[in-house]
């Protein structure tokens, strides 16, 4: 059996010492969750001079941010056109501006922060696994394109050649995309933060929320802290801490497998290049390398382990269908997390109360919108006012019917693995792929 175990625990650098909370004590900020979001937003209140202190209610980087693919994938699903219609003119055009630097902006804090977190921005390619899918990213391409993205369209052939794998026929490849070692990153930020003078703060779950005065009081199990501005970043994680808070996203499941080593033959051969590859279908396939030169595949799951509702069998068979060669590659260890997804796939910033903020449902594009998230609810706290932010500040609106929903999540992989390999097969039926490619 193959064992269970998240990969980038193994790999990553030492975690940094942090405290526990002891009695009651004071701040000018306190952040609850020390996952990339909480912990960039640290690094630039305690640059400011502002005295900040970090919760988390396990260990840094236990949610999302020690468990997702890693993949920096920096250009939304929706087209800049889509973003005009939801946003207004005025807010989609700051998005969209942040969007385009948001991966260089990435790993140059990796850079200035000197963080070891195997980085390497190769780029991205989004592939198409149908022709329905395919005519989607085509409008994507035309859009983003105009806008001034790094984005270009790749044939057939092209497509072969970038990913080392006859499973698509058409894919972007967006320059500016990379990849990270996550649990790295962000042990990387913490260290930063505290290094700047943000107190960070181990195995204190944050248990109440109550206002004191001007200021908010955040009890644990072995003390508080009272401060001025509470902010939620515990984004797939998040509890009913703040009323309403989770139950605007779902959580969704991301397992992955890390598979051992690839030879010097069969990394000439898959994803030569050393690109980040992601596909269109419902329980996305993804696919990068790690520093060790092993293959990271993930798909969709069930919930917190990858073996429940077949999940293994469904990365192997994923793996295999898109790496034929790979079939015989042995497996180190399989993992899960959990993803915070809105109703449109696109990041909230709320705030629900004075002195309250909360950054949370990144949806698949974390590695690079939590650091935008963060810095932006640094700016929010600094003075910057709502119409500066890239994000639209609100107040919480929790998705309808969320409870029966979530109860349906662990049923979801595999309803959108059967819808999948329904269209894969709908499009075989079809004819052929134009000889003009595109």
């Amino acid at each position: 059996m193959i064992p269970e175990g998240i990969h980038w625990h193994r790999t990553a650098p030492p975690p940094p010492i942090c405290e526990k909370v002891e009695g009651d004590q004071t701040a000018d900020v306190v952040i609850i969750g020390a996952g990339l979001t909480g912990l960039r937003t640290a690094i630039t209140l305690a640059e400011a001079g502002v005295d900040t202190a970090v919760l988390d209610a396990e260990r840094i980087g236990f949610g999302s941010s020690g468990r997702s693919g890693g993949q920096c994938n920096p250009i939304w699903r929706a087209t800049p056109a889509d973003l005009r219609k939801k946003f207004g003119d005025a807010q989609a055009e700051r998005l969209i501006k942040t969007t385009l630097t948001a991966a260089d902006d990435l790993f140059d804090d990796i850079r200035r922060y000197n963080v070891d977190c195997e980085a390497e921005q190769n780029g991205w390619i989004q592939a198409a696994h149908t022709r329905n899918a395919a005519e989607g990213l085509k409008r994507l391409y035309a859009e983003w394109a105009k806008a001034g993205a790094d984005i270009t369209a790749q044939s057939a052939a092209q497509t072969h050649a970038a990913v080392g794998s006859d499973a698509y026929e058409f894919s972007l490849l967006h320059g500016k995309g990379g990849f990270v070692q996550p649990m790295a990153l962000t042990r990387g930020y913490a260290k930063a933060a505290q290094a700047a003078g943000a107190r960070l703060f181990e195995q204190a779950p944050a248990q109440h929320i109550e206002r004191q005065g001007t200021a908010w009081r955040v009890r644990t199990p072995g003390g508080s802290i009272t401060a001025d501005t509470v902010i939620l970043t515990t984004n797939a994680y998040t509890d009913d801490l703040w009323p309403g808070l989770r139950q605007t996203m779902l959580p969704m499941y991301s397992i992955s497998l890390a598979t051992a080593p690839l030879s010097p033959e069969q990394q000439a051969s898959v994803l030569p290049g050393r690109k980040t590859v992601s596909d269109t279908r419902l329980a996305i396939y993804y696919a990068r390398y790690d520093a060790g030169n092993r293959l990271i595949f993930g798909c969709v799951g069930s919930n917190d382990s990858a073996r429940t509702l077949g999940g293994v069998g469904r990365l192997l068979r994923g793996l295999h269908s898109v790496f034929p060669s790979l079939k015989d590659i042995g497996i180190e260890c399989t993992w899960a997390g959990r993803i915070g997804v809105t109703q449109d796939m696109m990041p909230r910033m709320f705030e629900p109360a004075p002195g309250v903020l909360a950054g949370v449902g990144f949806s698949g594009r974390g590695i690079a919108m939590t650091s935008v998230m963060g810095r932006s609810l640094a700016r929010k706290v600094l003075g910057g006012h709502n119409d500066d932010l890239p994000f639209a500040v609100s107040k919480i609106s929790p998705i309808p019917f969320h409870e029966l929903s979530r109860r349906m999540v662990p049923l979801m992989a595999p309803s959108l693995s059967m819808k999948d390999r329904a269209g894969v097969l709908w499009d075989r039926l079809k004819p052929s792929f134009s000889e003009k490619e595109t």
